[in-house]
């Protein structure tokens, strides 16, 4: 386990065994144009995502709440919705 992985991993291990969570200041990550855009304001050193980064799936309980209605418009999910449409993207 790395200091990035996520404090909640049990429980998201419950939820989706598949994913690895971990934190990232947003300015670390290529996220979508398009969800960056739309949080113009936001110094993006300076906040938090809780990701997948792999499956393109974020955990919105540790992710900066600007960041994660960006990214709700994009093509990523956040853990609930990814299961709820039946985890996109993944092999089975």
């Amino acid at each position: 386990m790395s200091s990035r992985t996520c404090p909640d991993w049990p429980d998201l291990m419950e939820l989706a065994p598949e994913l690895q969570f971990k934190h990232y200041a947003v300015a670390e990550l290529q996220l979508p144009a398009d969800a960056l855009m739309r949080i113009p304001d936001v110094p993006l050193s300076d906040v938090a995502i809780c990701a997948d980064v792999e499956h393109n799936v974020f955990y919105a309980g540790h992710t900066d709440e600007r960041v994660a209605v960006a990214l709700r418009s994009s093509h990523w999910f956040e853990v609930r919705d990814w299961i709820r449409a039946g985890r996109p993207g993944q092999a089975y």
